[in-house]
């Protein structure tokens, strides 16, 4: 249920400073949107203790396709129909997509899959035409040639894929669609519990292995207070949200 179950029992939890989770874009800002009826409030029934890391999402093509830029894949859009993949409905990738679709204009055919895998099977095969996709589920393919990599959608370039220009740098000045991670714990947690776990988390973030690490998927590490990430879930469940809604997106 798009990671509502393990936050629900987050929600549930005591709130002794010994039950944290992580949540992320999709179960603390996507899915309020989303589902009709959910286990928690994302909004009031956890603490923020930090941001983990964040990625963007990977636009990408088959290596064959006449769509190498964005304005190429607005100038296709404009001839014909075109299909847009997605791990599933309601997912980051499948969210980012339609916003994007909605700030550049154009209309594109949502194909739902369930998962990456058969997602980036089909559009290898020529069922689908692009596909917004997490870094870590299309790297390789994009090294090996077989997919292109048109755009991603964080502020800045990432390194593991640093040709590879932002949808922000591609003439849509301002766009960002990201999917990050964060520990919460149940809301009322005694703030030194709080405060220990950030604190500790902080440290690891900068760590050389764990920011390679999270380099290598594609991933920033970011960190910060307690009060950052409360402000900064605010912002995107407010964001997300606008997007589902806009897009009609249900799951049930």
């Amino acid at each position: 249920a798009g990671g509502n179950i393990g936050l629900d029992a987050v929600a549930k939890a005591r709130k002794d400073g010994y039950t944290f989770g992580a949540g992320q874009t999709a179960n603390l800002a996507i899915n309020p949107a989303l589902y009709s009826r959910m286990p928690f409030d994302a909004a009031k029934d956890f603490a923020p203790v930090v941001l983990l890391a964040s990625q963007p999402v990977v636009l990408v093509v088959r290596a064959d396709s006449a769509i190498h830029t964005l304005a190429d894949l607005k100038t296709q859009s404009q001839a014909r129909q075109l299909t847009m993949a997605s791990a599933g409905t309601g997912t980051v990738g499948h969210v980012a997509g339609e916003m994007f679709a909605r700030r550049a204009g154009i209309q594109v055919m949502h194909v739902p899959y369930k998962g990456a895998g058969p997602a980036i099977t089909d559009m290898l095969g020529g069922q689908t035409d692009i596909y917004f996709a997490t870094p870590p589920s299309v790297i390789s393919m994009v090294k090996a040639g077989k997919l292109r990599a048109v755009a991603v959608t964080s502020a800045q370039r990432i390194e593991v894929l640093p040709e590879v220009p932002t949808v922000a740098e591609s003439g849509y000045p301002g766009f960002v669609a990201e999917d990050w991670k964060a520990l919460v714990a149940p809301a009322g947690t005694p703030a030194e519990a709080v405060n220990a776990l950030n604190a500790a988390a902080n440290a690891a973030l900068q760590r050389p292995d764990v920011v390679a690490r999270l380099r290598d998927e594609g991933s920033v590490a970011r960190g910060g207070t307690p009060a950052a990430l409360g402000a900064f879930m605010k912002s995107e469940q407010a964001r997300w949200g606008t997007a589902v809604r806009e897009s009609g997106a249900r799951v049930d």
